[in-house]
């Protein structure tokens, strides 16, 4: 058995970081790299540090990206008129790869849920009023899941864009009712995009 606090013990607990990723499977996981992957593994390390070093949050959608503005918000051929509201960086990926839309976006990092002491602040709402404020948008398309805390978050959203003088419209069929965006196939999210109704 090994020593308390090995590298391998330190391994394998690094890796349960990673969601899904329990004891028995960061063990395989441990186990792979150092057996059959060394290479690989320290391609692995190498691009980990780099992309924690370097990868931030856009200064004006909240994406992830390593400059300044995501190569979205600094896409002047975009319209300002429309703007999808979605819960994580998952979500733009998702809906720039199956979708025409060609507006722009606002990442709220998350939903809110006090309980889990995450308010309005957390998911930026304060800094996505003041682009209400300064920006022609027309449109604030509620992109987000359809949990309890999704539900909540959709109507303060709603309240800040009626606030803001702008229509709100969110998904409608095929998202189904405790769904996630980022586990939607492309043609259901197609869909549901396309069919989304005023909120």
């Amino acid at each position: 058995m090994s020593a308390p606090d090995s590298l391998l013990d330190q391994l394998v607990e690094a890796l349960q970081c990673l969601p899904g990723v329990g004891v028995k499977t960061a063990q395989r996981m441990a186990f792979n790299l150092l057996e059959r992957n060394r290479p690989r593994g320290r391609v692995l390390a190498s691009a980990l540090k780099e992309a924690l070093d370097k990868i931030r949050h856009c200064d004006h959608c909240r994406n992830f990206t390593e400059n300044e503005l995501c190569s979205i918000c600094a896409d002047t051929s975009r319209s300002s008129n429309q703007l999808c509201i979605v819960e994580g960086p998952a979500d733009v990926r998702l809906l720039e790869a199956n979708t025409d839309y060609q507006g722009r976006y606002f990442v709220l990092m998350g939903r809110l849920s006090p309980l889990d002491g995450i308010g309005p602040e957390e998911i930026g709402l304060s800094q996505l009023e003041t682009r209400l404020q300064s920006e022609p948008v027309e449109e604030l398309i509620l992109a987000i899941g359809t949990t309890v805390e999704s539900d909540v978050t959709a109507h303060v959203l709603s309240e800040l864009a009626q606030r803001n003088h702008a229509k709100v419209t969110r998904l409608a069929r095929g998202v189904p009712v405790g769904g996630e965006l980022e586990y939607l196939d492309p043609g259901t999210l197609m869909t549901a995009f396309e069919g989304r109704t005023q909120y």
